[in-house]
């Protein structure tokens, strides 16, 4: 081979190493100027955390929120829902802050659309979500505040707490952590978080009145507000058409405060709830009474 080739080779090789050792020098003082300190308090806490990454804490995934109650005073200790109090325990043993008691929620659907034998008002054909659905009148339900029952809710959950059964959502409690991803998801807003501590429920949001209800549905809340006059705690009050319970003020005065609201309705739709069985038992009882 021509020597003067070699050289020219060689000389290129060095040249190249000469220009790698260079940039890598550069990149490895850059990275020891710019290098950011990790608290290492905040691995421990994602070291506590499930790993979950649901959200339901308001952060974005485990790393987010370990972040965040390492370094905000004001974010407390308790809002890694699937944790629950073991792991709350040990955040709050770990940032120095006081940990409040967790309260035990499940998610809820309040719709007794099948049930209630809704029909329905036109066919839906278009892309599989309950969003989408939703965005074209109201959905395909007769009552345009009922579930949708594409499942949107059931995807989005990250524990497998939600099975659609005749396409309606029948929560399993006893996997449901109150992460709240179905009540972000629901278009219709009728997925709430409640506590399993509560008296009562009632599986409901329509806003309608009347006879209006009643043409569609044959269980769904009418409005009277003959619960609302008939609380002797004042736990029960109608908001924007729609019933809402101060499940606190309920739980603390006792049991005769459940017993006037649910016997004074009409139509059977204020109930009894206890707790995970109550969801369990309504959710299959509606299915086979529809049946």
């Amino acid at each position: 081979m021509d020597p003067a080739l070699i050289k020219l080779a060689l000389g290129g090789l060095v040249l190249l190493g000469c220009i790698g050792l260079f940039f890598g020098i550069g990149l490895a003082l850059a990275a020891h100027k710019f290098a950011v300190e990790v608290n290492p308090l905040i691995e421990e806490v994602i070291e506590s955390l499930p790993m979950a990454q649901c959200g339901g804490c308001g952060f974005p995934g485990c790393e987010g929120y370990a972040i965040a109650v390492v370094n905000d005073p004001d974010v407390p200790p308790n809002l890694c829902f699937p944790g629950k109090e073991a792991v709350a325990n040990r955040v709050a043993e770990l940032t120095g802050k006081k940990v409040t008691k967790v309260e035990d929620q499940t998610a809820l659907v309040r719709c007794s659309r099948v049930e209630g034998k809704v029909s329905h008002k036109h066919e839906y054909y278009g892309f599989a979500s309950c969003t989408a659905a939703n965005l074209s009148f109201g959905g395909p339900s007769s009552c345009e505040y009922a579930c949708i029952g594409l499942g949107e809710c059931a995807e989005v959950c990250p524990f497998g707490a939600i099975d659609m059964v005749e396409n309606f959502p029948v929560i399993n409690p006893d996997k449901c952590v109150s992460c709240g991803q179905c009540v972000k998801a629901c278009p219709k807003a009728i997925i709430e978080l409640q506590t399993l501590k509560a008296r009562v429920y009632v599986p409901c949001m329509t806003k309608a009145l009347g006879k209006n209800v009643k043409a569609v549905c044959e269980v769904g809340c009418i409005g009277c507000k003959m619960c609302v006059k008939a609380c002797p705690a004042d736990a029960v009050t109608y908001e924007n058409n729609i019933i809402k319970i101060d499940h606190k003020a309920c739980i603390e005065y006792g049991p005769s405060c459940e017993t006037a609201c649910v016997t004074k309705c009409p139509r059977d739709i204020f109930r009894h709830y206890e707790g995970r069985q109550a969801i369990k038992r309504n959710s299959v009882d509606g299915l086979k009474m529809a049946g």
